[in-house]
């Protein structure tokens, strides 16, 4: 699969040095405390830089396109530089959605039944874009209706667009205790709650006081047979340790496996590899 869309170049002083297509860019990076390890001139090719110490803006920011794309996982994205300096994609999903391709590309062999999705707090829809080209049947949940239209946007530049993926703007956990009460189920679900959100009317989502609640949801609407739960975040003190902590007491009764890890940013064997955030995977017993 390929990787090439993105390259981490450089990380340090508490900044990241990326190259996301022919476009180089300097972002905040608080965890890289190390010193940089390419020289000046380097960073000087950057393009933009956005700076959160200043009100977070960006600095050349009439450099970049309104919009370009980059491949990543063979998962093509719309990128644009946002006010809050994301750019419609987090790479350090990768290996997620390369997990998830596998996952769901085993079930299609081994499954005559088709299979469903659940991917909340969904963004740009990079896990939308993975499971549905797979073949999964997918339900994308964000609370931005702008997000949704990016994600939109995705899946036409995948050979998605009549893909049958449900595309909501909706408060998640709202979204959940109505999916409980009308019995539908998902074989899998797909999460990566924010540390702080606002619903699309204003509902606070803050993950120390509403995960576990979310999570309980998530488990009422798993299938009979699921598949898999897929579970990240970006958030301070959610360690692999407490993500998989989670899981486990979360799905004690189900037969299956549950591995965690670090998210990292990653470039060549002359970078350091970049933590950014973490993940836990329950996995069904008997699939691969």
């Amino acid at each position: 699969m390929k990787n090439n869309g993105y390259t981490l170049l450089d990380s340090g002083e508490g900044e990241k040095l990326e190259s996301f297509g022919d476009i180089i860019l300097r972002r905040p990076a608080a965890q890289a405390i190390w010193k940089k390890q390419k020289r000046a001139e380097v960073w000087q090719k950057a393009s933009a830089a956005f700076d959160r110490e200043k009100g977070n803006t960006w600095k050349n920011r009439q450099s970049l396109p309104d919009q370009w794309q980059v491949t990543v996982e063979d998962i093509t994205f719309k990128l644009s530089s946002t006010d809050f300096g994301h750019l419609g994609i987090f790479p350090e999903q990768a290996a997620s959605w390369r997990w998830l391709r596998q996952v769901l590309c085993a079930a299609r062999a081994r499954e005559s039944r088709p299979i469903s999705v659940l991917n909340l707090f969904a963004y740009s829809g990079g896990s939308t874009m993975a499971a549905a080209l797979e073949g999964a049947a997918v339900c994308h949940l964000d609370a931005s209706r702008g997000m949704v239209d990016w994600a939109r946007e995705n899946a036409a530049l995948n050979g998605l667009a009549d893909a049958p993926i449900k595309w909501l703007v909706d408060d998640a956990v709202k979204f959940l205790l109505r999916e409980v009460r009308r019995g539908n189920r998902y074989d899998g679900i797909i999460l990566d709650p924010p540390s702080f959100g606002r619903g699309k009317k204003g509902e606070v989502f803050k993950i120390e006081k509403d995960i576990i609640r979310t999570l309980d949801l998530c488990k009422k609407l798993l299938s009979r047979n699921p598949l898999f739960m897929l579970f990240s975040c970006h958030t301070a003190g959610f360690s692999p340790q407490v993500m998989a902590n989670l899981l486990s007491q979360l799905l004690a009764e189900k037969p299956g496996t549950i591995t965690s890890g670090e998210m990292f940013l990653r470039g060549d064997d002359t970078t350091f590899e970049l933590p950014s955030g973490t993940w836990a995977r329950w996995l069904a017993a008997g699939t691969r």
